[in-house]
């Protein structure tokens, strides 16, 4: 009797793979929106940068060769580079210059540092940290106007809060409106109060950029909070600060309102002590209707703020080498 192995059922038989359909190419017009797609998706904010932005910058400089008074502003008479010389030859454009470069130092270098402090205070953790991240930033949500008219009455001569204060500890009343030191601080007081919360903000955000590690190293090498804030936070938050300063170098150029509602004055005070570029630059088109010359004193401006931030990005750049060569 022989023996044998029953037969195992074959399996089913497997189908073997069809080979893949090679990939159908796009037509002419999807290639074509994929090239142009990119730029449809930019061309807004290009169109409204060149209505709202080139153009005005453009046209300005146009206006700014001619006579063109206020109430014929059809009527313009070809000066050349007149404007411009009798901008020059103005005693008061240069007043305006150096008050616009006082009142720029006065408000944007404790602004800055207040800042840095803050957000140094606001990095720890802490109960209501939310609140306080929140409550600095009021005072730059706050109204110009309603901000100046406060502040216009805080530093006003015969009753106002700071010379009352001041009484209090045997200073005499002081004019802060007419004397020129204190009619520059101030306005600078109020352009300090404004932002300082706007740029702790700022420095906030970098610091809570920076690794945690760097400040654990630094602390097991034995530094302390103050050796750590200058040899790691300053060093992290060299790129922000080098933007706050730009952006603060930029308002403190564009400076209107602040010196403006002080007084309500356009010329600045009687000796025009606290005027700033932009308020001889609205004197002069919209109190004198020279709109020429009001056009020539904007393109100085716009040409002082590109020289201004260029040597703030050069320095930068400068240094940034230097340690990097070290």
């Amino acid at each position: 009797m022989t023996l044998t192995a029953p037969e195992t059922p074959a399996g089913p038989r497997q189908a073997r793979p069809e080979p893949a359909a090679p990939p159908r190419r796009p037509g002419p017009a999807r290639r074509t929106w994929q090239k142009v797609s990119p730029y449809a998706y930019v061309a807004p904010f290009f169109t409204l940068f060149a209505a709202f932005g080139l153009f005005p910058l453009i046209y300005t400089a146009f206006v700014s060769l001619y006579r063109v008074e206020l109430q014929t502003p059809g009527d313009m008479e070809w000066r050349g580079l007149g404007n411009y010389t009798a901008l020059f030859g103005d005693a008061y454009f240069w007043t305006s210059l150096r008050n616009t470069f006082t009142i720029g130092v006065l408000s944007t270098v404790p602004q800055l540092v207040m800042a840095l402090g803050l957000a140094h205070l606001l990095n720890y953790r802490m109960r209501g940290r939310t609140f306080l991240r929140t409550a600095v930033l009021l005072p730059y949500a706050t109204s110009v106007a309603a901000a100046t008219l406060v502040f216009a009455q805080l530093f006003g001569r015969d009753f106002g809060l700071i010379n009352y204060a001041l009484g209090l500890v045997g200073v005499d009343p002081v004019d802060w409106q007419n004397g020129t030191v204190a009619s520059q601080i101030a306005v600078s007081t109020v352009v300090v109060w404004r932002w300082t919360g706007y740029n702790a903000l700022i420095y906030l955000a970098g610091m809570q950029s920076i690794p945690d590690e760097l400040y654990e190293a630094a602390a097991m090498d034995g530094a302390s909070r103050w050796r750590q804030f200058f040899h790691v936070t300053l060093p992290g938050l060299r790129p922000t600060i080098l933007f706050t300063v730009i952006v603060s170098t930029i308002g403190a150029t564009q400076l209107f309102g602040e010196p403006l509602l002080l007084e309500g004055s356009i010329s600045g005070g009687i000796s025009h002590q606290y005027q700033t570029l932009g308020l001889y630059m609205y004197e002069q088109g919209w109190g004198f209707f020279h709109l020429g010359r009001a056009a020539a004193i904007a393109w100085v401006m716009f040409l002082l703020i590109v020289v201004l931030v260029g040597l703030n990005a050069l320095v930068a750049r400068r240094r940034s080498r230097k340690e990097a060569g070290r």
